[in-house]
């Protein structure tokens, strides 16, 4: 009888143990991760904004994770700060998905998260997807929240000991489109910012990107969802960006794939060749093949071009 009861106190004890290890080990995973991906508000208050009680966010899980967002209303930056040697240098990322919806963790946290290890300091912007339900004029929606994104980063700076000369641009598919657009247009006065710094990016990564809304060349899909059914060629020429380079623009690293059905290479094609005429720095990659929505690369000869993108930021000192 003894000896039972002195098993039974010895597995009490170890079940206790066992608790209290797993409880200090969510603790300091919690802390870990919070510090890791802090996600702030970007806007006090959302300019343009049409209040609508109805329209909510939607999202699409996997295992627990959010994969994808739409009808996105309240725009955040998630940061994600690298858990070794800091290089000064940050991203903010666009995910893409036809100004739709947003691939939020194959061309955002996955992104960020690769970024980190090169030392990169980056935030995942989750803009506004343009809608007349919550924008007075839903052209200039992402824009909006892209120039703010930009100038809140530079702004503080300081908190993640930033290099304010190193605050760079990146974009997947239509969040390419945004992010081109943030580089051409960085200078429009869409609102009346917080902050007084310039929302000019240092550097752009254009991944797949949508440039163009010239009807011969665009996505259809993200050119309606941006622009409407039926839109004017003055408001198609003013968000072709590939119409709107100048010497100022930002240098740019872009990457796309020949066989992109969905997406035509002809676009990054375009905005490479106005940045060459206006004596911009820039680089692209035209892989073979690699299709449409590759990420950070599935297979084919698109599968290293993170590799030609780490080179380029190097070559630029944005990383070592």
């Amino acid at each position: 009888m003894k000896q039972q009861i002195t098993s039974q106190i010895k597995n009490t004890k170890a079940t206790r143990r066992k608790i209290l290890l797993s409880l200090i080990f969510t603790l300091i995973t919690t802390i870990y991760s919070s510090a890791q991906n802090q996600v702030v508000n970007l806007w006090e208050q959302v300019p343009g904004e049409i209040q609508n009680g109805s329209y909510k966010e939607k999202e699409t899980l996997k295992d627990g994770k959010v994969q994808s967002t739409s009808q996105v209303s309240i725009p955040t930056l998630s940061i994600f700060v690298p858990s070794a040697k800091p290089n000064q240098t940050a991203v903010i990322i666009c995910p893409g998905g036809g100004y739709s919806h947003l691939a939020i963790d194959k061309e955002g946290t996955k992104v960020a998260q690769w970024l980190n290890s090169l030392g990169i300091t980056a935030f995942v912007l989750k803009y506004r997807l343009p809608n007349d339900l919550i924008m007075k004029n839903k052209n200039i929606g992402p824009l909006q929240d892209a120039q703010e994104a930009l100038r809140y980063v530079r702004q503080n700076a300081a908190k993640w000991n930033l290099d304010i000369h190193k605050i760079g641009i990146m974009g997947f598919s239509a969040g390419g489109h945004l992010a081109a657009s943030l580089s051409t247009h960085y200078d429009d006065n869409t609102y009346t910012s917080r902050f007084n710094v310039s929302a000019r990016p240092d550097f752009s990564l254009l991944i797949y990107p949508v440039i163009s809304m010239q009807n011969e060349l665009t996505h259809k899909g993200s050119q309606t969802s941006l622009l409407g059914e039926k839109p004017s060629q003055d408001i198609i020429d003013s968000f072709s960006n590939e119409k709107k380079v100048t010497p100022q623009t930002p240098p740019a690293f872009l990457i796309h794939a020949t066989d992109d059905g969905a997406v035509y290479a002809e676009n990054s094609i375009a905005y490479y060749m106005a940045l060459k005429k206006n004596g911009v720095a820039t680089e692209m990659h035209i892989y073979e093949k690699g299709g449409h929505g590759f990420g950070l690369g599935i297979k084919d000869t698109s599968l290293y071009w993170t590799k030609d993108c780490t080179e380029w930021l190097k070559s630029h000192n944005y990383c070592n």
